[in-house]
């Protein structure tokens, strides 16, 4: 056997000389794999399959993310749970895109310097979001968060909710024009349950109406962000899909 080695493939050597070639060649390999990804979107009604259960959120939950937002949570707490057996036996079912079907941005993503949120809605009690936010290490001793007590001194700066739920319908969000006509009052009867909050509940399903923070004088930022974790997760029913119960089995034997 010869040890003379071989030559390269004439044309492949000759397309590594060829800046030109090179170039031509790598944006026709990257524009068909673009085309077999994108093009069959064209063809299909919507990418996300919707789930029973899923609603926009209400002028006050949007409040309390748009301040979540605000102060950063989402760069500790991410709301996205794998398919993976330790993530769903820490946190609950994993999340599904429709979940987030709504959200601009959504929160999925892979940082966790604190627990994922997905499924947070209703695991805790409205006096402890409170105690959590004022003082996190009150609570969880080896916390790193930072201390959001100043969220219950700040009134809500209520705005425009009718132009924030205008913003959302027109990038799809189905918000109705009897939703966006009566945000202003949804707003301030969800945290106030001796006002008359009239079909609110209607509107929103599984809407919870009551005062969040423990003052039911004042509508402050700590009861717009606590009304949007405790809706976490809880729209849809999650607990009779087929993957949840394989799991549990799995769990009792």
């Amino acid at each position: 056997m010869s040890d003379t080695p071989k030559e390269p493939f004439a044309g492949h050597k000759r397309l590594e000389k060829n800046i030109t070639l090179l170039a031509v060649a790598t944006f026709a390999t990257v524009a068909i794999g673009g085309i077999v990804e994108i093009a069959p979107l064209f063809w299909i009604d919507n990418t996300i399959e919707k789930v029973e259960g899923m609603r926009p959120y209400t002028p006050l939950e949007q409040a309390g993310r748009d301040i979540y937002i605000r102060e950063g949570c989402y760069t500790c707490h991410s709301q996205m749970i794998r398919p993976f057996r330790d993530e769903v036996e820490r946190y609950g079912h994993y999340s599904l895109a429709a979940e987030s079907m709504y959200d601009h941005p959504f929160q999925w993503g892979s940082k966790r310097t604190g627990p994922d949120l997905a499924r947070v809605g209703g695991r805790y009690s409205d006096e402890w979001h409170v105690q959590h936010l004022t003082n996190p290490q009150s609570v969880v001793p080896e916390s790193v968060m930072p201390q959001y007590g100043f969220l219950a001194e700040n009134e809500l700066q209520i705005g425009d909710p009718k132009a924030t739920l205008t913003a959302l319908s027109r990038v799809g969000v189905p918000y109705s024009k009897d939703d966006i006509a009566k945000a202003k009052d949804d707003m301030l009867a969800q945290a106030n349950p001796e006002a008359d909050a009239g079909d609110l509940a209607t509107r929103y399903p599984k809407a919870q109406i009551r005062d969040f923070d423990g003052n039911p004088t004042r509508l402050t930022e700590m009861d717009a962000l606590i009304a949007y974790l405790q809706m976490l997760g809880t729209l849809v029913d999650v607990d009779s899909a087929g993957p949840m119960e394989e799991l549990a089995k799995e769990k009792g034997r």
